[in-house]
């Protein structure tokens, strides 16, 4: 009886011990493992480096004339195997080099599923034979905005276009962050504004593409040389119309988008097929790697175009939190670390800030024309947001540890042109848009950030009609007088 039970007793104690999680080890779940190391490329580290060095080698032998003298902003790069695109891929080395960007966002088509919207990875890094590359938080912050991007497990899984990329920007980078997003059907538009706020000096954008698919030869070569053209012209609308023009042509779509809002000039570093590399020349596709500079153009239109740092961002919330201790007679630490010297707190913006208490709205009060330095419109709109929002009551002293702060920093407001409801609501984009609303001198905004409580257009001009004080129905039956602007914001990290 008593081996019996000495017997069951350590086949119990085995089967909980074979349960437990190791101590200390990662979880292989936060990791998206390469899938297609060992057939797009090769597998291993050290055959994985001596073939892009191979190749980096040979494209160094490509003169590329008449490269400007900015900086650069994003690539176009091929994702078919190593042996067919790597060699176009190689000539990114031309532009990259170690350490020059930070944070790289990879916007690629989808292949294998098939859906609208946008597709981001929940994990927390992506691995290669070349090592891992750590997601950027802002890979969290966009997956929030629910209208355009969403996780897909089995586009994370099995979706080459991205993965194909990042060894060659690891290569030539060496350490970055990435926001891997993997694009179907949608609105330009909306996918530029949504990425618009992430771009400073130390971000890449790449829009991941090969172009024309299985074409004979010199048909292929046709079609490439126009479809080439039409993105160095940034002529988005004929790109759009070219059929078999390019497998990421929505990627291309946002990048094009993008560089007319910023003044980027595409210039051409090498072109290639299949049928030039290791394919037969009767059905070939074809590859570009482009390159597209900026530099002084991204600071073009001063107030509407430049965009605060994360840490710059994270000092405004501090600011805003001094300013409200002040008004409560209560001394606030010192910030010698905060850059409130720089330069870009001197511009004028409209601002608002937003209070909340256990996520529910506390106070939010702000301008939304530029008729004050961004500083002073932050000190200045935290103490109405605390004490003068006269939908509560003015914030007490013991309910400050409890507050929550969020920065908003906004565009100059532009008309919006339309003909009638249905109009209107083709043209607002949701989660990206702040709007204005003015019917006399009925008038009301609603920050970008709203789109998160009434994601429904239908439902969110109803509810800023009635902040206006006008009928839930009033967009529907009048023509009113609406602006629009974009936010960039920042939540408080106490």
């Amino acid at each position: 009886m008593k081996r019996t039970f000495s017997l069951i007793f350590k086949i119990l104690l085995a089967l909980c011990l074979a349960v437990l999680p190791q101590v200390g080890a990662v979880n292989a779940g936060d990791i998206r493992k390469p899938v297609y190391a060992g057939s797009f490329y090769p597998g291993t580290r050290s055959e994985l480096t001596t073939f892009i060095e191979e190749l980096t080698d040979r494209a160094k032998q490509t003169n590329v004339q008449n490269l400007p003298h900015t900086s650069i902003k994003a690539l176009i790069m091929p994702h078919a195997g190593y042996i067919y695109s790597g060699l176009t891929a190689a000539h990114i080395s031309l532009v990259l080099k170690e350490n020059q960007f930070n944070r790289v966002i990879v916007l690629a088509p989808d292949h294998r599923v098939g859906f609208k919207g946008g597709a981001i990875s929940d994990a927390t890094a992506y691995e290669t034979p070349l090592g891992l590359i750590p997601l950027n938080e802002d890979a969290v912050r966009l997956r929030r905005n629910k209208y355009l991007f969403q996780t897909i497990p089995a586009s994370d899984r099995l979706e080459h276009s991205v993965e194909v990329v990042l060894p060659f920007l690891q290569y030539f980078l060496k350490k970055f962050e990435l926001i891997p997003i993997v694009i179907g059907p949608g609105n330009i538009d909306s996918y530029s504004a949504a990425l618009d706020p992430l771009f400073d000096k130390k971000t890449l954008l790449v829009a991941s593409s090969d172009l024309s698919h299985y074409l004979p030869y010199s048909e292929a070569v046709d079609r490439d040389r126009k479809t080439i053209q039409m993105i160095l012209n940034l002529n988005a609308g004929k790109l759009l119309k070219q059929d078999n023009a390019a497998c990421g042509k929505t990627p291309i779509l946002v990048l094009i988008n993008l560089a007319r809002r910023h003044g980027w000039q595409p210039v051409i570093l090498h072109y290639s097929n299949s049928g030039d590399t290791a394919g037969d020349r009767s059905r070939v596709v074809g590859y570009a790697a482009i390159a597209f500079y900026g530099g002084s153009s991204m600071q073009k239109n001063n107030n509407t175009t430049r965009h605060l740092s994360k840490h710059q961002g994270q000092a405004l919330g501090r600011l805003a939190r001094k300013a409200i201790m002040e008004k409560l007679g209560l001394k606030s630490a010192k910030t010698e670390s905060d850059p409130m010297t720089d330069n870009c707190f001197q511009e004028h913006r409209g601002t608002f800030v937003t209070l909340t208490i256990n996520k529910q709205l506390r106070g939010c009060i702000g301008n939304l024309e530029s008729t004050e330095s961004i500083m002073a419109g932050i000190k200045r709109n935290a103490v109405n947001a605390a004490f003068h929002d006269p939908r509560f009551a003015p914030l007490k002293a013991d309910e400050l540890d409890q507050v929550g702060i969020e920065i908003s920093i906004l565009t100059e407001p532009q008309p919006l042109e339309y003909r009638g409801s249905k109009d209107l609501l083709t043209k607002l984009r949701p989660h990206v848009d702040g709007v204005i609303l003015r019917k006399g001198t009925a008038s009301a905004t609603f920050l970008p950030q709203v789109w998160e409580q009434l994601p429904e257009p239908e439902h969110f001009l109803s509810h800023l009609c009635r902040k206006a004080g006008l009928s839930a129905d009033t967009w529907e039956k009048t023509q009113l007088e609406i602006s629009t602007y974009q936010v960039q914001y920042f939540e408080e990290e106490k």
